[in-house]
């Protein structure tokens, strides 16, 4: 579980859905993208879930409750309930409960979610500054939060209020593209304040804590589609996981990965979870190199090269362990572009 020095994918001989009791999915880029279920993820988890897979949602996005969260998968054929969702709102709310008195007040910059989330600690959400906050928290707010919100964050912050921000996901992803996350809102804050929040969601260790402990995993599987949120925060919590590329990471940004963004497996989208996962191994070549499926992956001058021919996901693969295992402790730095193109990306 969580292997820290990963220099390439692992192999499974056994789907992952029997191999791993808990899959804590991510959901903008791995279930749906614009509100609209991802292409094979519905038939997917359905079959994982027959097969006695436990299915958790986990999401940095602190707008929805676990209630809209839960009706909008129902509604996309993913039957869950609220308690399957656990949100950055929840991870933060218990994060600010263990350090203000009970009851406290809480400046609120953000959506229904996280007033929701802070109710359930026994806090009371408030809109001022001027309200006497024992904390202020931010969490993603929708595309329309005003201007003055961020303003009375800043003014309960320049007084020395702890200061908690849900996530710091810089961007998120829309039916229209790539927009301003929490993280932006956040860093809209500091500027004008000079101060740092305390941060809860994805990768940090209290949203890992918070899924945990309201699931019971015990051998949990993190599928996600970022490398900095989903995948880091595996690493951060010690455990396995699932990178699906049907979100925003694409395969150029997976072979320049530093360890900590490096997923244990690698795949399409949610049909991984069904199948095996092939082995990645050296090539037993004087010049090195890794093979997967037909593929053989090598490092040669500054850049990568591909050779054979097969599923062009199991060429990735063996890119992966090149890149990887040449960069060590570092980001990838050699050129992919050339066998990249090669695998048709």
């Amino acid at each position: 579980m969580g292997e820290r020095g990963r220099t390439r994918p692992s192999g499974s001989a056994r789907a992952l859905s029997e191999v791993y009791d808990t899959a804590l999915l991510d959901l903008d880029g791995v279930v749906y993208a614009g509100g609209e279920a991802i292409a094979h993820a519905v038939a997917s988890l359905e079959t994982a879930r027959d097969g006695g897979m436990h299915l958790a949602y986990v999401t940095n996005n602190a707008l929805r409750t676990p209630d809209a969260v839960a009706e909008h998968l129902t509604e996309l054929g993913v039957p869950a309930e609220a308690g399957d969702v656990i949100t950055s709102a929840q991870a933060v709310a218990r994060l600010i409960a263990e350090q203000v008195p009970a009851g406290s007040r809480v400046l609120v910059i953000g959506g229904e979610g996280l007033r929701v989330a802070l109710c359930e600690r026994g806090l009371e959400p408030v809109d001022s500054a001027d309200d006497d906050p024992a904390a202020v928290v931010q969490g993603y707010g929708g595309p329309e939060l005003p201007w003055g919100r961020l303003a009375e964050a800043s003014y309960a912050v320049a007084r020395g209020v702890p200061w908690f921000a849900s996530n710091t996901d810089l961007t998120i992803p829309s039916a229209r593209g790539i927009a301003p996350g929490n993280g932006a809102a956040v860093e809209v804050v500091r500027i004008a304040t000079g101060g740092a929040p305390q941060i809860a969601g994805k990768p940090l260790t209290p949203m890992h804590r918070e899924t945990i402990l309201r699931t019971g995993a015990e051998r949990p599987l993190v599928v996600g589609d970022r490398l900095d949120t989903d995948i880091e925060g595996a690493f951060n919590g010690g455990v396995d996981s699932l990178l699906v590329l049907t979100g925003v990471t694409d395969p150029a940004q997976l072979l320049r990965a530093e360890p900590k963004h490096r997923p244990t497996y690698v795949d399409e989208d949610l049909r991984g979870l069904l199948t095996g996962q092939p082995a990645v191994e050296p090539a037993g070549s004087p010049d090195g190199g890794f093979v997967c499926g037909g593929w053989t992956a090598s490092v040669r001058g500054d850049a990568l090269v591909i050779e054979g021919d097969g599923q062009r996901l199991d060429g990735l693969r063996a890119l992966c362990a090149a890149a990887w295992t040449h960069a060590g402790d570092r980001s990838g730095s050699v050129d992919a572009g050339k066998a990249l193109a090669r695998l048709g990306w």
